[in-house]
């Protein structure tokens, strides 16, 4: 039996291993909602809280499901800050409002709506040397470490800080913003200028901390819905990709660890931009959005890219029987697993609605149908 790493390489080298990787919480964005984790804990006989340190998530569980990842801390969210006098809602550190709404913090107000390019250079942007301490780099270069030198799990790197567009979306509102990259790119570029070079300033400190202890490190930059792109793949190339590229090489200064991409929503146009900027895993592989379904991704793109999820999220998890959970798991193995360049998780996170039967169910048909035979 191979050990998690072995297994990973041989996986990112587009061979077949002992059986598929399999991926609960090692990314923010294959996370488990707390409720269903406890449950799940339940059903498999634990209970209480862990025993002893533990990153992210009940260790007593990734190792009962034979998880292969495991991750680091990240800076994302350490600057938010409570709205006085309503416990409901905070600021982040780029001025963005949110609300709580049951189980996320919702974008309630976009503090550069209608703004021009003078506004920009007025705006109150973060300093990002001030929204993280050496202690806390130093505490996650000393898990990272542990984890590199003390287990023969792959050790993911969170993404520092989000990505250009989204932020564009969240800070000037999605209406405003779209429209920018259609009718007004100057601001676009004027914006995304501004975010790269903090994002390089989040990006260096992290990476020297914890870059030589890492195998896999993430980003997130949502591109896609349900049934097509936010962004016109022209407007892409000419305004998101150079800035998208420029961040992945400068985070390539730092680590020789794999690139992982999360785009949810239908980024089927996109994927040979995303693998030109140096993205090596694409992830969550929603499949039922428009043109990803995994066999036509593993047929298209297979020999290049390597993809990461695939498992539906919006119906079969929460809704499905366990004999329908099952065979969605042969499906997607059947189209990814040839061949390797395939990691198996569900496609995002595991919501509050999902029975922890389910989870187990999945898990454990992945665990058994991705044997290489």
């Amino acid at each position: 039996m191979l050990t998690p790493r072995e297994r990973f390489s041989r996986v990112m080298a587009h061979q077949e291993p002992d059986r598929v990787p399999l991926d609960l919480a090692g990314t923010s964005l294959t996370a488990i909602d707390p409720g269903v984790a406890r449950r799940l804990g339940d059903l498999l006989g634990f209970s209480g809280d862990p025993p002893g340190p533990y990153q992210a998530f009940d260790e007593r569980i990734l190792q009962a499901l034979e998880i292969d990842f495991r991750r680091v801390g990240s800076l994302i969210g350490s600057g938010d800050r409570p709205v006085p006098g309503d416990p409901d809602r905070q600021i982040d550190m780029w001025g963005v409002e949110r609300a709580w709404t049951g189980q996320y913090w919702d974008i309630v107000s976009a503090p550069l709506k209608n703004a021009t390019i003078e506004d920009l250079r007025r705006y109150p942007w973060p300093e990002p040397e001030r929204w993280f301490s050496e202690d806390q780099l130093l505490a996650y270069q000393a898990e990272a470490r542990r984890l590199w030198e003390e287990t023969d799990y792959v050790v993911v790197a969170e993404h520092p800080v989000y990505g250009v567009f989204e932020l564009g979306c969240w800070m000037c509102g999605f209406d405003d913003f779209l429209y920018r990259t259609a009718g007004d790119p100057d601001f676009v570029r004027s914006f995304f200028d501004i975010v790269l070079d903090l994002q390089k300033r989040f990006i260096g400190p992290y990476y020297q901390a914890v870059g030589q202890y890492i195998h896999l490190t993430t980003s997130g930059d949502d591109f896609g819905m349900q049934t097509g792109l936010l962004i016109s793949p022209r407007a892409f190339r000419s305004l998101v990709k150079p800035y998208y590229a420029e961040r992945i090489a400068f985070t390539r200064q730092f680590t020789p660890a794999y690139y992982w991409h999360h785009s949810c929503g239908s980024v089927h146009a996109l994927i040979p931009d995303l693998t030109d900027c140096g993205v090596d895993i694409l992830n969550p592989i929603q499949p039922g959005a428009f043109r990803m379904e995994p066999e036509r991704l593993k047929a298209e793109y297979g020999n290049t890219l390597c993809f990461h999820g695939g498992f539906d999220t919006q119906n079969v998890l929460p809704f499905g029987s366990q004999a329908e959970i099952e065979a969605e798991v042969a499906r997607v193995m059947d189209a990814m697993k040839p061949g390797g360049g395939y990691i198996f998780s569900a496609a995002h996170n595991i919501q509050d609605d999902v029975p922890a039967e389910n989870v187990l169910a999945m898990y454990h048909a992945a665990r058994h149908i991705g044997v290489y035979r």
